[in-house]
């Protein structure tokens, strides 16, 4: 899953970054408010993290011009601001999730999951395909309850097909969701992450739509 972090204090903003690319997320980060809602209108984020206190745009302003022009993926604001009225506002203006600084980073790692599930329309943190299980809070995949080793790389493409099950997804937006600007890769490395990913879990796991992508059936 590939997350945008609108953050304009350097060091937190790095931070930041290292923490959610540790737990297996890609990301990206803008500095200020104007590269921020830029960047969120494109296609290929799963998810933004918006502080408020930004310059040249305030983070209330590009949260109301994402909705605005009808961006609807999720938005976890994090403010200093702890009042009722402050977060009221903010759920009204719609953000979908809130933390107040300073946070655990454990409990925004949780958040940005839970988001990404029920924006994907799943409650649970664990996706059962079959007699696999594939759990997105541990990082791990089970096949008739035995953990299966797999890199993390295989999971982030496992997780994202398994989140879009009975949708063919095609190799384009694999790309953009699951590797940030800065990353490199060859032409062929999904090929060889699906590749195996079958050797692993199954031949009949994943499914190629010639011309068109790769599913997970329902």
């Amino acid at each position: 899953m590939r997350l945008l972090i609108v953050e304009d204090e350097d060091d937190l903003a790095d931070v930041l970054s290292r923490l959610l690319r540790d737990a297996g997320f890609s990301c990206d980060i803008a500095r200020d408010g104007e590269e921020g809602l830029s960047l969120a209108l494109e296609p290929g984020y799963d998810l933004v993290i918006l502080d408020l206190m930004l310059p040249r745009l305030q983070g209330e302003r590009v949260l109301a011009e994402l909705r605005t022009r009808g961006r609807d993926l999720p938005v976890l604001v994090l403010t200093a601001r702890d009042a009722v009225t402050d977060r009221v506002r903010l759920l009204d203006a719609g953000a979908d999730d809130y933390l107040t600084k300073p946070f655990e980073p454990a409990e925004l790692v949780s958040r940005c999951r839970a988001l990404l599930r029920r924006s994907a329309g799943h409650a649970s943190s664990v996706q059962p395909i079959g007699d696999i299980e594939i759990d997105m809070a541990r990082r791990v995949v089970l096949r008739a309850g035995t953990v299966v080793q797999v890199t993390p790389r295989e999971f982030r493409v496992l997780e994202y097909l398994a989140l879009h099950r009975g949708r063919v997804v095609s190799r384009n937006e694999l790309l953009t969701h699951l590797y940030s600007d800065t990353d490199e890769t060859a032409s062929n490395v999904l090929d060889v992450y699906v590749a195996s990913l079958r050797r692993k879990l199954g031949s009949d796991l994943i499914h190629t739509r010639r011309g068109h992508g790769y599913i997970v059936d329902a």
